[in-house]
Parts: structure tokens; C-alpha cells; sequence
């Protein structure tokens, strides 16, 4: 795209976009490329490939390559795009706010075939598993909570946008999960993706996220991976006011580490376990039933 002449063509503009982000290090650069130049063209893949001799504007032109520069500088592709897919369905995403996972889509499989009725999601982020749960549970009433002013008005753009009955609530999620279980009594099902990578990792992390991708729900407190994790399986198992209700369940994505620790404290807080490993056979989700 830095070429004097500019591409005149969908198809030379395409070839030129691959190469550029090849010469960037981007991995899928074949993949990013048909991806950004449709989004620069208002076209998707499919309508791309079969515009390929289409002639271009120059501001379709100017648009590509501005797209092509920020990718090059390694910003995320959702961010680009503005959006990101989960559970078949598409996300508004933006800075500030972590981007959806397929691995976290796990929680979502392992809750369907739970009887949940008043269900709450931590640490909402996009808002992508309270809202996919409100739309795969419908007799659900599903709470979502989130710390993070970005992250909760991106949410409540998806909620509004996919499932107008999931309440947001911003604030404080433990707070706000204690509050919520002493007004409408505890809760069914607690789903929560919580901040879990070891501040000693963020080195081995692509530029796409450690640069990018708020560190605020990527990053464990240092020295103390298991703090979410750890609060979580507390406030469910507290005597005096619990959040989970008898027979209710707990799922916790967890980092690659993490299932062996996590697992032996919540078998000391008497909770029936069991961890779920994703697609690459990491012990990704823990589930935990009281």
C-alpha cells in the first residue's frame, strides 16, 4: 500500500494489503487482509471476491490504508473493525474493552444445560456472555456487572442491541453481586472471566493484547494469579449472606496454571468440582457446584 502508484483495482488492492501485513508479522495476514479491505469497500468477503476488477475511488483507497497502518501498527483487528464474533453472533468491541475469546465460549455450552432462573455475569466486559446467556436461557433474568466505565457502555450497546432484558449494573461486581443476592436472593448461576494472566507473563503476550487490550482485565494483582478466582469461590460459599444458592453453580474461565490451585481451594470450601478443558486441552473453565 506504500507503493507510489496506488492500486487501481479490489483485487491489486487485496495482493498489496497481504503482503504489507505479511512484511508486518501479522500471522493471518492472507485471512486480516480480505477482512480490511472489505470492511475499507462496505463489502463483506464473499461480495470482495466477486468484485475483484472493481475499479476504486480514491477515498476507498485512503480509507484501506488507513485501516492497513493501524494493523501494521499491531492494533487488534476487532478494534479496527469495531467488532468481534461470539457464539455466532457480532459484537460491538472497542479500546478499552477486552476482546471476546472463543475459549470463553466453553462457559456458555457448559451453562445451557443448566436450570438457571437469576443468572449474573462478572466482570461483563462487552457483554458478550450475559447476553448470550439471556438469548440461550430465556427463562432466565441475567445481571451484568462491570467496574470499568468503557467496558459497560460498550456492554450496554450489545445489550440494547441483542437483549434489552439483561440489567447492567456498573460499579463494584462484588459489591454489586452481594447487593443484588440480599434484594432478590442468591443467585442460580455466576459466570465470570476474570483478570488471570501473571503480570511476570505480560512479556510473553502478542503486541495485539499486551499493548492494546485494557490491562486492567487481563492482569492478576501481582503475586496473587488466583485473587478473582479466589473471591469469587469465597463470596459463594460465605455462611453468613452467600451469593450461590444450594444447588447453584460457579463457572470461572481459568489460565493455563491456574486449575490445580484453584481446584484444591474450592474443594476445601466443600464445593463439588470439575474442570473443563477447551479446544487446546487446557483445564480452561472451572465448575463448581454448591
Amino acid at each position: 500500500m506504500s507503493s507510489a502508484t496506488p492500486p487501481s483495482t479490489a483485487g491489486e488492492m487485496l495482493q498489496r494489503s497481504r503482503e504489507f501485513l505479511a512484511r508486518k508479522g501479522v500471522e493471518e495476514a492472507r485471512l486480516e487482509a480480505e477482512l480490511l479491505v472489505a470492511h475499507a469497500l462496505g463489502l463483506d468477503r464473499l461480495r470482495l471476491y466477486m468484485q475483484l476488477d472493481r475499479p476504486l475511488t480514491p477515498a476507498e483507497i485512503d480509507r484501506a490504508r488507513d485501516l492497513l497502518v493501524l494493523r501494521g501498527k499491531r492494533m487488534p483487528l476487532a478494534y479496527i473493525r469495531g467488532a468481534r464474533e461470539f457464539y455466532g453472533r457480532s459484537f460491538n468491541v472497542g479500546p478499552g474493552v477486552l476482546i471476546p475469546r472463543p475459549e470463553t465460549e466453553l462457559i456458555v455450552d457448559l451453562a445451557r444445560a443448566l436450570p438457571a432462573v437469576r443468572v449474573a455475569d462478572l466482570g461483563t466486559g462487552s457483554g458478550c456472555l450475559a447476553v448470550t446467556l439471556a438469548l440461550e436461557l430465556p427463562q432466565a433474568e441475567v445481571f451484568a456487572l462491570e467496574n470499568s466505565a468503557a467496558a459497560a457502555l460498550c456492554a450496554g450497546a450489545n445489550i440494547a442491541r441483542f437483549a434489552p432484558r439483561v440489567q447492567l449494573i456498573e460499579g463494584d461486581g462484588f459489591e454489586s453481586l452481594e447487593r443484588l443476592a440480599r434484594e432478590g436472593g442468591p443467585f442460580d448461576l455466576i459466570v465470570s472471566n476474570p483478570p488471570y494472566i501473571e503480570r511476570s507473563e505480560a512479556g510473553q503476550l502478542a503486541p495485539e493484547v499486551s499493548e492494546h487490550e485494557p490491562h486492567a482485565a487481563l492482569f492478576a494483582p501481582e503475586g496473587d494469579p488466583d485473587h478473582f478466582a479466589r473471591r469469587l469461590l469465597e463470596c459463594c460459599t460465605r455462611a453468613d449472606s452467600p451469593v450461590l444458592a444450594p444447588g447453584g453453580s460457579l463457572l470461572v474461565e481459568l489460565g493455563h496454571r491456574q486449575a490445580p490451585r484453584v481446584r484444591a481451594l474450592a474443594q476445601k470450601l466443600k464445593l463439588e468440582v470439575q474442570l473443563v478443558r477447551d479446544g487446546a486441552g487446557i483445564e480452561r473453565v472451572l465448575s463448581c457446584r454448591r
